[in-house]
């Protein structure tokens, strides 16, 4: 594939709550019906909307994120994922980034740095001429002008044909099409947003409902020809694995012993980027999915991963399974390295104490956590390791990281530092025992490859060091 065959479009809004994610659901599975072969991303740390993306499509959703990594790098990892038809999810508002007061890790940002022409789904209930001096700040503000169209979401078909003569009479905007009112493809919410796609029974239903009012209301075909009019992406198609083994040591480089790396996956532990999965493979990494809900003991593994997630709707059910805490605190024991993320993190602690109740967890870690009345940390953050056991990376390296968690510990650790984008704001985080590493902050290996390296090559000495005892 050419740089030239990269047909490209990003969903947009003007707000969060628009619609973004329902229309993004029913746009590819209405592709899909058509017979192309689309992928998605989405922009900025989120894990849900990928889930989504990903239960239409039965294939991995990307993320694309300029806080996490630079425009070239953001433009190779699209390369590397790219299909017959990227279909990008903004976040929150086209134009909000980082401290709700600048455009870096925007979604305008995102379609800047790779040059993707911009749908703007608008909800339009309650709304009728003031739509159009909203759509002409959307399309005149910034440096670089990439609307290119505009879909009505929640209008009635009576009131979509005057909306359309009106928008296109007054902007350079062509509107594509409306989705009105759709009760029966709602789904519901909670503290992080969206329930997961997992958790809705009926979700194939909904997004077929979706797909087939789409199929009716959408111009498909000019939405294709936008992406189609995509320009060259403007930066190298390296593969997103590019510089995996930065910070190896040259015996570490040679030709490695294959690991296996067990990662916990189930209902309670579901937040991994695929992009950080995508590169512990790269590395040499077998990945063994297992269930500390349901599985007896971790598989015959090298290494953990304990991504994030809702251990606290499954508390009861992870106490429960006595042998697999068992296992897990068995392994940190035996010096296997482990990565315990948020959810991960609450997990590996002592215990977990939710609504006055206290469950035990795998007891790895001293401490326990809590969830408190309101939002403890919301946010991109910047990790500095504050010491030489922080492990995997050495003192005063840095990775990027987000955080989002109404739970709290009584020991957020100290082994790095975090800042947030703005500098004015800092704490100590990240549990270390033994060959643990764990806390509440959403790791994103591609803003500094030598940590998932560094792992993996942990991983891989612990396997040698068993094999040589073995023999």
């Amino acid at each position: 594939m050419s740089q030239a065959d990269y047909p490209r479009v990003m969903i947009a809004a003007p707000k969060s709550g628009s619609g973004k994610t329902s229309l993004v659901c029913g746009l590819l599975k209405l592709l899909m019906k058509t017979g192309k072969r689309p992928v998605s991303f989405k922009c900025g740390p989120d894990y849900i909307d990928p889930m989504f993306h990903r239960r239409v499509l039965g294939i991995p959703s990307w993320n694309l994120d300029t806080f996490f990594t630079d425009g070239e790098t953001v433009c190779s990892l699209m390369a590397a994922h790219a299909g017959e038809i990227s279909v990008i999810e903004g976040v929150m508002g086209f134009f909000d980034g980082l401290g709700g007061t600048s455009l870096r890790a925007s979604s305008y940002e995102v379609a800047a740095a790779t040059e993707t022409p911009v749908i703007l789904v608008v909800d339009v209930k309650g709304m009728s001429r003031s739509v159009v001096p909203l759509l002409k700040g959307f399309a005149g503000y910034g440096d670089r002008k990439l609307l290119r169209g505009v879909i009505l979401n929640r209008v009635s078909p009576m009131l979509y044909p005057a909306m359309k003569a009106m928008i296109e009479a007054e902007t350079d905007l062509a509107v594509l099409g409306y989705l009105p009112v759709t009760p029966h493809a709602d789904w519901g919410s909670r503290h992080l947003g969206l329930v997961q796609a997992d958790e809705i029974t009926d979700f194939r239903d909904k997004i077929e409902a979706l797909s087939c009012e789409l199929e009716k209301t959408l111009d498909l075909e000019a939405l294709l020809a936008i992406a189609a009019g995509a320009p060259d992406l403007p930066a190298k198609t390296a593969d997103s694995r590019k510089d995996v083994s930065a910070g190896l040591r040259p015996d570490e480089m040679q030709p490695p012993l294959p690991v296996r790396i067990g990662v916990a996956r189930d209902e309670a532990f579901t937040f991994y980027y695929e992009e950080n999965l995508s590169m512990l493979e790269a590395l040499g990494a077998e990945l063994v999915p297992f269930s500390p809900l349901r599985d007896k003991a971790i598989p015959d593994v090298d290494g953990l991963l304990f991504g994030g997630g809702y251990p606290e709707l499954h508390a009861s059910a992870l106490e429960a399974n006595e042998s697999m805490r068992r296992s897990v605190r068995e392994a940190a024991l035996a010096d296997m390295p482990i990565l315990g993320e948020c959810g991960g993190f609450m997990y590996l602690e002592d215990s977990l104490t939710l609504e006055g109740r206290c469950y035990q967890m795998a007891g790895v870690l001293t401490g326990g956590t809590e969830m408190k009345e309101r939002l403890v940390r919301f946010g991109y953050v910047t990790l500095t390791a504050a010491t030489d056991e922080a492990l995997y990376l050495p003192k005063g390296e840095s990775i990027r990281a987000h955080e989002f968690h109404y739970f709290d510990s009584t020991d957020n650790g100290s082994a790095f530092t975090a800042v947030k984008p703005s500098g004015r704001a800092s704490w100590p985080c990240m549990r270390v025992f033994r060959q643990v590493l764990a806390g509440y902050p959403h790791l994103y290996y591609a803003s500094n490859p030598a940590f998932a390296a560094n792992f993996v090559a942990a991983c891989r000495r612990r396997k040698e060091s068993r094999t040589e005892v073995i023999h």
